[in-house]
């Protein structure tokens, strides 16, 4: 019951309250096993960071960040923030849970977070799950109106997390109007491995797959595979809109975000309230913790009549009037 409470309580606080300026600077630190450029999951969260630094200045709102750090190296990094008196210290990924709650009892004044994960921790421990299902199922309805081999390729990093939840939405997406194709799921292992993910893309392709997406930072160098076919109807779902400004873009036909934004002015909220964690933080359409875009310049592959049934899935999903049962979901 007290999961539940804290659940639906932050979810709230992220649908219906609009966040001051903080009382007193409020220092954060993001720890990530990728980079802050990485045209993903690594710099959705530091973009989020720097746009409420940039809202509120950096005489109130200080950041730090620490790039490429595997688990064994990031406890060194995340540790010398506490010891310095960081305030908030973000370790993003699954993969760093263990360290975090271990570093939780060690700091106890200092509010630590890592996602994506559904689990309520300590009290001084937020975590953050964007409900991906949400941009998976409508990426899906777009790919299974656009395909015609009927075989869709996706290009995951490990089946866990949001990543889990995307690649689920998407197969419902794609079911909810295409019943005849055929979903090819595969697994990099890494959340951080673009040439194994572009060879998983590439045998997608060979396969017969002409729509594919994919979910986490290691899923640019799918996209890129994508790109190599340049002159073929071959195309790409993405699962942050930054994929549609790279110089692959081309064949991005549209792109869903995680704004990170109201999760971070939630911490800082909650913080200076005395609430250092202890709750779970949701991401959706309806609190307004995803960013949707199409790529006006892939040309007529983008129909009106595809807008209008993503624009409807999108429409029905904010209102909650489309309960998406992704766990149902086995392959």
């Amino acid at each position: 019951m007290k999961r539940t409470l804290a659940v639906v309580l932050a979810l709230v606080a992220l649908a219906g309250s609009a966040y001051a300026a903080p009382k007193s600077k409020v220092r954060i630190a993001l720890i990530i096993e990728s980079t802050v450029d990485d045209k993903g999951w690594g710099q959705a969260m530091h973009d989020a960071i720097d746009s409420v630094q940039k809202k509120y200045g950096a005489s109130l709102v200080e950041y730090n960040y620490s790039e490429k750090m595997k688990p064994v190296d990031a406890g060194s990094a995340a540790r010398q923030y506490a010891s310095r008196g960081f305030d908030i210290i973000i370790a993003h990924g699954a993969q760093f849970k263990n360290l975090i709650l271990e570093l939780s009892e060690e700091f106890p004044k200092t509010t630590f977070a890592f996602g994506t994960n559904a689990d309520v921790g300590p009290k001084n421990v937020f975590t953050y799950m964007p409900m991906s299902e949400e941009t998976g199922y409508i990426n899906g309805v777009i790919a299974g109106m656009v395909t015609k081999s009927n075989i869709i390729g996706v290009v995951g990093p490990v089946d866990a997390g949001d990543s889990a939840r995307y690649n689920r939405g998407f197969w419902l997406g794609v079911k909810s109007v295409n019943s005849k194709a055929e979903i090819k799921v595969a697994h990099t292992g890494s959340f951080a491995d673009y040439v194994k993910a572009a060879e998983l893309a590439h045998t997608h392709i060979k396969a017969g797959a002409d729509v594919l997406t994919g979910a986490a930072q290691q899923a640019t160098g799918g996209l890129r595979a994508v790109a190599e076919y340049k002159d073929k109807q071959i195309w790409w779902l993405g699962q942050d809109t930054l994929q549609i400004a790279m110089p692959e873009g081309f064949k991005v036909i549209a792109a869903a975000s995680y704004d990170y934004a109201p999760v971070i002015e939630a911490m800082i909220d909650k913080r200076q309230a005395g609430t250092l964690g202890g709750e779970n933080i949701p991401l959706t359409f309806k609190n307004g913790g995803f960013v949707f875009k199409y790529n006006d310049k892939v040309g007529s592959v983008l129909t009106a009549a595809i807008r209008k049934a993503a624009d409807k899935a999108r429409a029905d999903i904010t209102a909650q009037k489309l309960k998406l049962d992704w766990q149902a979901i086995k392959y």
